[in-house]
């Protein structure tokens, strides 16, 4: 009786012969499988075509893919343990029968196997054009890729770079010197580079004189705009249209209150005009009252 697990744990724990590991991959310790049918060819439980009774895979066999299926029901028979399907050479053909051949594996497992028919469904269609090429007379020249050679140069452009800058400096400063006089006549050196930096110093000079000049002449500008703003004089708005009314609500209000004074005012002289009266009448009837008493007492 197959058990996969007791297979894993000898594979994986013990020895297994198909078992790699590559310089690269110890510092991750992953390890890979060298046997012909594994799909990824990673060592792993459920890539590895021991350890599982139920696996598939797809191979290229000069130029024609086939489909190896393994079942545990001939795992009693390893002579006839794995079943060999012919695929077609076309494409979606070919993944029509891995759906009907694996309709009952896992998903993972049908998705690895449609990558790997893809990839050499690719492969052997790029083979296909060069040998066309070929048996056209059109071969396709292959040309070799030198590393070492391409590393080297760049390290000997990068150095040339750096020694250009070096000279191009040293060059400079030489016929600065050379130009402010401080070798005197004792160097023949020869005239027309000389001329050169002659003239490229007098542009230098030249510009940063225009440069100070520019500044000069903004700043003056400046000077003057500012001069002419504090003699302008401009007319402005008295208040806003808010202010306005504001005002004008309050010169209601103290109109108002003002005739409200006055007729509080005319009101108190009337009364005080009424009193009067009632004064004078009062005075009138006691002179008559007395006059009276008088014509009576000389009567009598």
């Amino acid at each position: 009786m197959q058990n996969d697990e007791m297979i894993w744990q000898v594979i994986n724990h013990q020895f297994c012969s198909y078992k790699s590991n590559l310089q690269k991959a110890l510092s991750d310790k992953r390890q890979f499988c060298k046997h012909p049918y594994s799909t990824t060819g990673v060592c792993n439980r459920s890539s590895c075509p021991l350890a599982n009774s139920k696996y598939a895979t797809v191979k290229e066999e000069n130029g024609r893919i086939h489909l190896y299926i393994k079942t545990v029901e001939r795992a009693h028979s390893p002579k006839n343990l794995w079943e060999k399907i012919y695929l077609s050479r076309n494409y979606s053909k070919a993944l029509a029968q891995l759906d009907e051949h694996l309709a009952y594996f896992p998903k993972a497992q049908v998705h690895r196997n449609k990558q790997r028919l893809t990839k050499i469904h690719q492969y052997l269609l790029r083979m296909r054009k060069l040998k066309l090429r070929e048996i056209n007379g059109t071969k396709a020249k292959l040309s070799r890729v030198h590393k070492k050679v391409e590393q080297r140069e760049e390290r000997r452009e990068k150095k040339a770079l750096v020694a250009a800058k070096i000279e191009a400096s040293i060059e400079k400063e030489l016929m600065e010197r050379l130009a402010k006089g401080t070798y005197g006549d004792i160097y023949n050196f020869p005239e027309v580079p000389y001329q050169k930096a002659l003239e490229s110093l007098a542009e230098k000079e030249a510009e940063e004189e225009s440069e100070s000049e520019e500044e000069l002449e903004t700043e003056d500008e400046e000077e003057e705009s500012e001069d002419e703003e504090e003699g302008i004089v401009e007319y402005v708005e008295d208040l806003e249209e808010e202010d306005e009314d504001d005002l004008e609500q309050d010169l209601e209000d103290m109109e108002m209150n003002a005739w409200d004074d006055d007729d509080d005012d005319d009101d108190d002289d009337d009364d005080d005009n009424d009193d009067d009266d009632n004064d004078d009448d009062d005075d009138n009837s006691s002179d008559e009252e007395e006059s009276g008493e008088e014509a009576d007492s000389s009567g009598e």
